[in-house]
């Protein structure tokens, strides 16, 4: 049964892409199938569309099941919330499976037969995966193995850990195939011509030398320059593209902390003071303590180096039955106990060092570092601080720290170091340098080596609000959202009561975080499933706050409205309108230098000698791919006109171009571009089916 667990190991490493998130949910149902029915009333249960095909929720439902017995599977737990947040993507992506990609891969016949499976298993052409898990003591693929595996496993029950292993395992071996066989159909389609060969030769060894003035847009100090609507309006027109959007919502909300009162800090206190008093009586200190703690560790083994900190700051008084507490730890009060106090083989210590590393290792060399180490040393015996020796003449990492090497375990330094320390009777210098095959070390000890350990049991109580403190909040955030009409009326009324109003704008459908909220799904799902423009909210309870909510803005697929962008959009059609204006004042008579003047400081002129079209940038202008197409598209000793940049307006002059030899062969650079093209394939090939589908995820409505 050991093979089946190596098996799990080597799969991670062998499935790919679609076909490693969704395969395991298809055996899964087949091996578990059962399709949870919804727990929302109404006959709207329409989750999304894939493929031109409603998704319902009992299907996706039953998609997130499979997906959560693989895990219970794996990890032999429940999933938590944050992880049923990564499986109900996971289950989606299955259904993009299922529905959008898996039938293009029938749509143009592709199929893995019965006998290609076959030797995926145990022919010739074995998948790797199977090949690394069956080997012998030589590491060589041993088939006789697999054949023993595959008898025993036919005769295990189907429902059994390890037949459901290698189910899923094997499964996956024919989508798999199928996801390359379809991968390297496409890439077979890729050519690239000569023409596209010779060009990118060109874009790496064209060289062209240019003299350039460049005038940033803000050297502009004309104020009668104005950005107009229509320019606006044109600018948005002609770049619509770029503002296209999925559904969006914005919102302000109120948010009511669930933080404790002083009553509930001194009751939790009250509590703490008990169980420190019945833990200093109890004679079964492990077992208290994991009863009544609320934290991870009720009773551990520490050294002097793990300590915590509250108890190290009382070291010299620890004994066993010494009680600490209660004190305030963070969010909680604490109470500790010394149940026990004995020795351990391992020694930890503390240290400071200075290495000085020889030159070579001749004797002069190691004479010459010895010299200067004790010369550091007799400073430090003088006065010196060891700490700015250390980081003066340090040559390791411990430098920056002052030398500081923090606690140090026995068996972990080379020996003539650790001997120095353990030797030491007292805190301080050691009295000499320290030799080693690193160089010569001065050496500070700030802990003696002690092996003492500490048995100490943990009682850990959260200060949380009390009911009543609950109760009180939520009053307070339900009266607030009464009797409200609009957005207006909901900023009105918290400046009244002294709450403060926070925004949180184009907010998307798969988001589970607002502003300073941090988790927050159900105020985003109410957005997106009831929320109206002006519509307030019930009391939604999240981890630390009750949150009231109000509609500010909804805004359907599709493009950003121009007023939606304005602001966005206003500095760059600015840039626009102030480059034109440069272009007409930089397109006078003189040279670059005398253009320059007029502008001041701000104006730039500079050369570069090795651009290249395979670049797009220049120095002091940055990335500006324009202004290095230019520079090719002028003869030698020609300037260019005015032109407006990224940033800025540009004038180049062409004061030389080489243009690299042609070439009887460009079969290497046609390689680099054939790779290229198949390097980003895979993911292209499954990005394009599903924007081709038109796949619309609705899963807000219901999670």
């Amino acid at each position: 049964m050991a093979l089946i667990g190596t098996l799990r190991n080597k799969m991670t490493k062998w499935v790919v892409g679609f076909v490693a998130v969704a395969i395991v949910s298809f055996i899964l149902n087949d091996l578990f199938g059962s399709s949870p029915t919804s727990i929302f009333g109404g006959t709207d249960n329409t989750i999304g569309e894939i493929g031109g095909r409603d998704i319902s929720l009992e299907e996706f439902q039953a998609a997130v099941q499979e997906r959560e017995n693989n895990y219970i599977m794996t990890f032999g737990r429940q999933a938590g919330e944050r992880e049923l947040t990564t499986l109900r993507q996971q289950a989606w992506d299955l259904l993009v499976l299922r529905n959008a990609i898996t039938p293009e891969f029938e749509r143009v016949g592709i199929k893995v037969t019965a006998d290609e499976e076959w030797d995926m298993v145990q022919g010739r052409n074995a998948d790797e995966g199977i090949k690394s898990s069956f080997t012998d003591s030589s590491g060589n693929f041993d088939r006789n193995r697999l054949i023993q595996y595959l008898k025993d496993i036919d005769q295990a029950p189907l429902t059994s850990e390890p037949r459901v292993r290698w189910e899923l395992y094997r499964r996956e071996l024919a989508p798999g195939r199928e996801r390359i066989k379809y991968e390297n159909l496409l890439l077979k389609t890729n050519y690239v011509t000569q023409a596209e060969s010779e060009q990118r030769y060109h874009l790496d060894n064209d060289v062209a030398e240019i003299k350039y003035l460049y005038v940033p847009f803000y050297a502009l100090k004309d104020t009668t320059v104005k950005v107009t609507d229509a320019d606006l309006k044109t600018y948005y027109e002609a770049n619509k593209e770029r503002y296209r959007t999925e559904e969006l919502r914005s919102a302000k909300y109120v948010s009511i902390p669930l933080t404790p009162t002083a009553t509930d800090s001194a009751d939790v206190l009250a509590q703490a003071q008990n169980f420190a008093a019945e833990l200093a009586k109890s004679t079964e200190d492990s077992t208290y303590a994991t009863i009544n703690t609320e934290g991870e560790s009720p009773y551990s083994k520490y050294s002097v180096a793990s300590l915590p900190t509250y108890l190290n700051n009382q070291k010299a008084s620890l004994r066993e039955s010494f009680m600490a507490g209660p004190f305030i730890d963070g969010a909680n009060y604490k109470v500790m106990k010394v149940s026990k106090i004995s020795t351990d083989t391992i020694y930890q210590m503390k240290a400071s060092h200075i290495l000085f590393k020889w030159e070579n290792e001749t004797a002069e060399g190691k004479k010459e570092a010895k010299d200067r180490a004790r010369k550091v040393l007799n400073e430090i015996k003088a006065g010196a601080s060891f700490a700015e020796k250390a980081r003066e003449f340090g040559t390791d990492g411990s430098a920056v720290r002052g030398g500081d090497l923090g606690w140090i375990y026995s068996g972990q330094m080379v020996k003539p170091f650790e001997k120095a320390i353990t030797d030491a009777k007292k805190k301080g210098l050691v009295a000499d340098v320290v030799e080693t095959d690193f160089g010569y070390h001065i050496i500070e000890v700030t802990e003696l080596k002690d092996n003492t350990v500490y048995y100490i049991a943990t009682i850990e109580i959260p200060v949380t609000p009390s009911d009543e403190t609950l109760n009180e909040a939520f009053r307070k955030a339900d009266a607030f959202a009464a009797d409200i009409s609009d957005a207006e009326e909901f900023v009105e009324k918290a400046a009244a009561e002294g709450l403060g109003v926070f925004e949180a704008t184009d907010i998307t459908a798969s988001e589970r975080r607002i502003g300073n909220l941090g988790e927050a799904r159900d105020v985003i799902t109410w957005l997106f499933r009831e929320g109206k423009v002006d519509k307030v909210s019930t009391v939604f309870t999240l981890d630390t706050d009750y949150v009231v909510a109000v509609m500010t803005e909804k805004l359907d697929a599709g493009y950003k409205p121009l007023d939606k962008v304005k602001e966005q959009i206003t500095p760059l059609v600015q840039n626009q309108v102030y480059g034109k204006r440069l272009v007409e004042k930089l397109s006078a008579e003189g040279s670059l230098e005398d253009l320059a003047k007029e502008f001041g400081a701000d104006a730039v002129v500079n050369s570069s000698s090795d651009v290249k079209l395979n670049l797009q940038s220049l120095p002091n202008i940055g990335f500006d791919p324009t202004s290095i197409g230019k520079s090719f598209s002028m003869d030698t000793g020609k300037r260019t006109k005015p032109f407006i940049g990224e940033t800025g307006v540009v004038v180049i002059e062409v004061v030389n171009k080489t243009i690299a030899p042609g070439m009887g062969d460009y079969s290497l650079f046609e390689t680099q571009i054939a790779q290229q093209l198949n390097n980003k394939n895979s993911l292209d090939i499954a990005e394009a089916i599903k924007k081709v589908q038109g796949i619309e995820d609705k899963r807000y409505k219901f999670y």
